[in-house]
């Protein structure tokens, strides 16, 4: 297996098109191609140079193709107002795990969601959350996430 790496702005433009591989997988049809790709880009080469940023990306480089992701883990920091169970208010959310149809069920995702949460890990979060489709949940699962008793609600968006 290939070696997990922390992303660089090389890697920006791969780690949007693994994006709309995950996106595609969790409704079903590839995402139509548009703005958001455009600004997903801008984020990424913003965040990825700053060691210091609250943003990471962990990434397993396809094997013996040059420039292409088999997978990918990226996540964020939020700053929250810290509570009884975590009073630095510090956590993170997962929202980008995904593997290129090609190189599945080799423990890429794992790999690149291991370097992510010792990322998180690193800073002091010990609350990370994320979205699990019904595929990824097994493997998050065995690295101890757990279901929440709070609903999810969201405001404007999809």
């Amino acid at each position: 297996m290939s070696d997990v790496r922390r992303a660089t702005v090389d890697d920006a433009r791969e780690l949007v098109r693994l994006r709309s591989v995950m996106l595609g997988a969790m409704s079903g049809t590839p995402p139509e191609p548009g703005e958001w790709q455009h600004i997903a880009l801008r984020t990424l080469r913003r965040q990825l140079p700053d060691p210091e940023a609250d943003l990471a990306a962990y990434v397993v480089d396809a094997p013996g193709r040059p420039g292409t992701l088999a997978a990918c883990a990226v996540g964020v920091v939020d700053l929250r107002l810290g509570g009884p169970a975590d009073p630095s208010g510090r956590s993170g959310y997962v929202f980008n795990v995904a593997t290129d149809p090609a190189y599945r069920r080799r423990g890429f995702s794992r790999a690149c969601l291991g370097s992510l949460l010792d990322w998180f890990a690193e800073r002091g979060v010990r609350t990370v959350d994320l979205k699990a489709s019904a595929e990824g949940e097994p493997l998050y699962r065995e690295l101890g996430f757990r279901p929440t008793s709070m609903a999810a609600m969201r405001r404007g968006g999809c």
